[in-house]
């Protein structure tokens, strides 16, 4: 074996090589980088598979698990995240301070994928959320399948529950203001549309136009300019995810500044991942809705004990538990693990170049805030 080369543990990163190029010193307390490979129950914004690294460290685990069509830059924040809740260190290299816990149960809702009407039905009485989020707008011939889901989880609700859907910024101005009044009346009443346009000044010119409330999803955590969505007062609430937005820390202070009412959701995580979203959560001086954070069960495998599986629509608030015996059922493939392998690399230089960026000049912090 050269100086250079380094032994690979199975499914687990060659950290040796990544701290090499790591001048800043992102990775010095992490022992242990391991990759998960796990199957979805069913087919979700055209994933069958979900894959991420797990990121161990002094204050316990992390996960980054950004979706492969996101670049180095858009993951950088991803790879923040993990590691805050590994290290403690938070945005901008700083130890993250210790968040309030105002609520010790989280209210979730039921993700409901584009899947066919008896599907949605049994998914929402198999959830017992009183709140289901629905996915829409997948294709553009979807709107009579749309129309039968929102009808079928209205069924199993029943009256008194509350339905919102997300069309992951799909539609343009006008075709969201033809059809969320027609899935208005499907679903007999929406809690919110969810990022129904992509640009955040079609979503202000649409919030003039409509009844139904609008919640900014990708204008927040995709944006270079997050707060334009207050600022042009194209939304009436804020999704807030913790990966993409760099951690818990950073999260809470993008929620102060945008001043809206929170949701927040997953990212298809692990309960690993789902366990900061709870965190966040419950750290929110007030939390009017139910969280997008009940979708373990749209992954076969899990890697923690007790999985986040919400019980009577909620989830604890409470550490998460990595099972090495669970963990190994669901390592990757070497194939995948060299995948990530080089995608880290890129991931640790991209944060380490924004922060040496945004120390030189506060200015560039996307939404004033340094990650």
């Amino acid at each position: 074996m050269t100086p250079t080369s380094h032994a690979r543990i199975r499914g687990e990163l060659d950290l040796g090589a990544l701290r090499e190029n790591d001048r800043t010193g992102l990775l010095a307390d992490i022992d242990r980088i391991v990759v998960w490979d796990i199957a979805l129950t069913t087919r979700f914004r055209g994933l069958t598979r979900r894959d991420g690294v797990l990121i161990h460290g002094p204050a316990g685990w992390g996960e980054a698990a950004p979706f492969w069509d996101y670049n180095a830059d858009a993951s950088a924040p991803w790879l923040a995240a993990a590691l805050e809740a590994a290290t403690g260190i938070g945005p901008g290299g700083a130890p993250a301070p210790q968040h309030p816990v105002v609520r010790t149960h989280i209210p979730v809702n039921v993700t409901i994928p584009e899947v066919g009407e008896q599907r949605a039905r049994e998914m929402v009485v198999a959830s017992g959320c009183r709140t289901a989020k629905v996915k829409v707008a997948g294709r553009r011939d979807s709107m009579r399948k749309d129309i039968k889901r929102l009808e079928a989880v209205r069924d199993a609700l029943g009256p008194e529950g509350r339905i919102r859907i997300d069309a992951n910024g799909c539609w343009d101005l006008d075709a969201a203001a033809r059809h969320i009044p027609i899935l208005d009346r499907a679903a007999a009443g929406l809690e919110y549309v969810e990022q129904p346009c992509s640009d955040v000044h079609d979503l202000a010119a649409l919030r003039k136009r409509l009844s139904v409330p609008i919640a900014a999803d990708e204008s927040i955590r995709l944006s270079a300019d997050p707060l334009a969505v207050t600022r042009l007062r194209a939304a009436d609430l804020a999704i807030l995810k913790v990966a993409p937005l760099g951690g818990v820390t950073r999260a809470l202070a993008m929620a102060e500044q945008l001043g809206l009412p929170a949701v927040v959701s997953s990212s298809l995580d692990t309960t690993i991942g789902i366990s900061e979203g709870t965190r966040l959560a419950a750290a929110l001086p007030v939390l009017g809705r139910a969280c997008g954070l009940g979708t373990i069960r749209l992954l076969s495998r899990d890697v923690a004990v007790p999985s986040a599986i919400p019980a009577g629509g909620s989830l604890p608030v409470r550490a998460p538990h990595l099972s090495n015996a669970i963990l190994g059922a669901v390592l990757a493939g070497e194939e995948t693990v060299s995948q990530w392998q080089s995608r880290f690399a890129h991931m640790l230089g991209a944060l380490t170049a924004r922060r040496e960026r945004e120390a030189r000049d506060a200015s560039t912090a996307v939404g004033g805030l340094p990650i």
